[in-house]
């Protein structure tokens, strides 16, 4: 994100990626009574007429136990990044929106007044040029990061679908505070469909795409796959936590046999490079890859 943390309108960035056809039907019937799960929206969202911030009932604006725990286990070294996601499947979160001046007229004494505004949902621009939407997991932190937006409550799994109506690839929860964790694209999506998660680099399924497209490339030997270098993330205190970076999240190390020159490697790389993009279930589960080159163990 920008370092000054703000929200920004959405500007001209990478072409958006292609849906898979089950997140597709899930948008098709995100504007219907139940979410992708089949259950009612009614009661779960805001309603904005009677002057509270949400009518999500009993609920006083504060975090979700379950992510406050998830994120105290990154902080104390006990948990990862899949827990925290986990714990967002049942989490309420604010989404921010604010007043967009549409139409202007003249007023008294030939002034400007405002005639018409729209509310705007807020996006944001992550270094990558993707775009990113901010949720907030209270309202209080919504508050400081912008004292003019307007509170949206809503699940986190109807955030994540409509991050993906809105063509953004990343969640960034509590943006601007101690701990903002970037929930990636691929955890987006199972959010979206109210699916479970796993990290590329802890996934069996994509660890065994990989290891099949490298057997058809007689120079490597080996392979292992780690998280990438953009995992970690810092608090606002400066400790380093294990998840919710916006970097690379997959790094692949390849070990190669001895001998190869420079140009022999580029064109191995690339070659990898090609098929993995080929592959569905690659494309679906991995966010963003770094490449590491090792010698094998003679």
């Amino acid at each position: 994100m920008d370092s000054s943390g703000k929200g920004q309108a959405a500007g001209n960035g990478p072409a958006p990626r292609h849906l898979p056809g089950h997140i597709a039907a899930a948008l098709a019937g995100a504007g219907g009574p139940a979410d992708s799960a089949g259950q009612p929206w009614a009661g779960r969202s805001l309603a904005g007429d009677d002057g509270k911030i949400h009518n999500f009932e009993d609920d006083d604006g504060t975090a979700d136990a379950g992510y406050v725990t998830a994120v105290r286990g990154l902080l104390d070294g006990t948990g990862d990044e899949a827990a925290v996601v986990a714990s967002l499947a049942t989490a309420r979160v604010f989404i921010p929106v604010i007043a967009q001046l549409a139409e202007e007229a003249e007023g008294a004494g030939g002034l400007s007044a405002d005639k018409q505004a729209d509310m705007a949902l807020v996006t944001l621009k992550a270094a990558d040029g993707r775009t990113a939407i901010p949720a907030f997991t209270s309202a209080a932190a919504l508050a400081a990061w912008h004292p003019g937006a307007r509170p949206v409550a809503v699940y986190a799994a109807r955030a994540a679908l409509s991050a993906v109506a809105e063509g953004a690839e990343l969640l960034v929860l509590d943006p601007g505070s101690d701990v903002t964790f970037v929930v990636r694209r691929p955890a987006v999506w199972a959010l979206a469909q109210q699916h479970g998660w796993i990290p590329s680099y802890a996934d069996e399924e994509v660890a065994a795409e990989v290891s099949a497209a490298a057997a058809g490339f007689p120079a490597v030997r080996n392979i292992a796959l780690l998280p990438g270098s953009g995992v970690p993330t810092a608090s606002g205190t400066g400790a380093q936590l294990p998840g919710g970076g916006a970097g690379p999240e997959l790094q692949v190390v390849l070990y190669l046999e001895d001998g190869l020159d420079s140009a022999a490697v580029q064109e191995l790389v690339t070659g990898l490079q090609s098929v993995w993009s080929r592959n569905v279930l690659f494309g679906e589960r991995v966010d963003s890859i770094e490449i590491k080159l090792r010698r094998a163990a003679q």
